[in-house]
């Protein structure tokens, strides 16, 4: 019996990082996503392929039922082992979809490239735990850590203000619709950030993010209500500032985009995937002189 499941991507529009401190954060959740297709298989394995966008397989293997359960390690193939830990993870939740089945046939689609980083692992695990019917933000704390907003943005298909209280996920399902949305532009950097570093160096910070935490608040509750595009671009640039001065790092706009008319704002982690960028005029020859040849517009992003 074949199964099917999708989730969408994702991209944090406000509230990179402080999420982790209980910062309320806008996401958006985006037109590509990815699919999962189950069935059943034999010998006590799984035969997995992952397929990327344009349709060439980037992900072929077999994966013992022993393996999952023993969380063996395999150092030269990091995939594999990522999806282990994915699925150990999920067979400490749901043991029966090892202990009661002869095997599966996996795979999955994307419907985004995966260097993208509209969230390749979150799609999955929310696929995963859609299947096995398990709490896909217990999945992806036991398996990666992260906020858990790209999880949230995987099972909604409208804009979420997403929050952390006392580790527990408070999502909220918001209309979002900036009526200048045609200025509104993402524009991905030819680099594909590790979220999970990131992470890791934002944490090394130690600082004390309350007050920062309150004006990200504010900048996010003013992002929702206006419906001025001079607003908007003075939030995102408020925004951009004071990121810059916890994390310690020059604003992308200040290191790649100097010369540019408007302002661009990071989205997740920094230094890498995609920016925002708002404009009055289509920025995409700026950006494609300079190299940067995807800009994808509001509309054909989010969904």
């Amino acid at each position: 019996m074949k199964k099917t499941f999708y989730s969408n991507g994702k991209l944090l529009i406000t509230g990179e990082y402080v999420v982790l401190d209980g910062a309320i954060a806008l996401a958006l959740p985006t037109k590509m996503g990815q699919n999962l297709v189950v069935e059943n298989g034999t010998d006590k394995k799984i035969i997995w392929k992952s397929y990327d966008s344009d349709g060439s397989i980037w992900f072929d293997d077999t994966i013992l039922f022993s393996d999952i359960v023993s969380k063996k390690t395999f150092e030269s193939n990091e995939v594999k082992a990522t999806l282990i830990e994915i699925l150990h993870q999920s067979y400490k939740l749901n043991p029966d979809f090892i202990n009661e089945s002869n095997g599966y046939i996996v795979s999955t689609s994307l419907t985004f490239p995966k260097f993208w980083g509209l969230g390749t692992s979150s799609t999955l695990i929310n696929n995963i735990a859609n299947w096995l019917q398990i709490d896909a933000f217990v999945l992806l704390k036991n398996a990666f850590g992260g906020s858990g907003y790209d999880i949230a943005c995987a099972q909604n298909d409208s804009a979420i203000l997403y929050q952390l209280a006392n580790e527990k996920p408070l999502v909220k399902t918001i209309s979002f619709n900036p009526v200048f949305k045609e200025n509104i532009y993402f524009v991905y950097l030819n680099k594909k950030q590790n979220s999970k570093t990131a992470i890791a160096n934002y944490r090394k910070k130690q600082g004390d993010f309350a007050n920062s935490i309150v004006i990200i608040n504010e900048i996010t509750e003013a992002l929702l209500n206006t419906t001025e595009l001079q607003e908007f671009t003075k939030q995102i640039e408020k925004h951009e500032v004071l990121m810059s001065e916890i994390l310690e790092i020059k604003t992308v706009k200040e290191d790649l985009f100097p010369d540019f008319d408007g302002p661009i704002k990071s989205l997740g982690a920094w230094g890498g995937d995609f920016v925002m960028v708002v404009s009055v005029n289509n920025p995409t020859e700026y950006f494609a002189a300079k190299g940067y040849d995807v800009v994808v517009s509001y509309d054909e992003m989010i969904l």
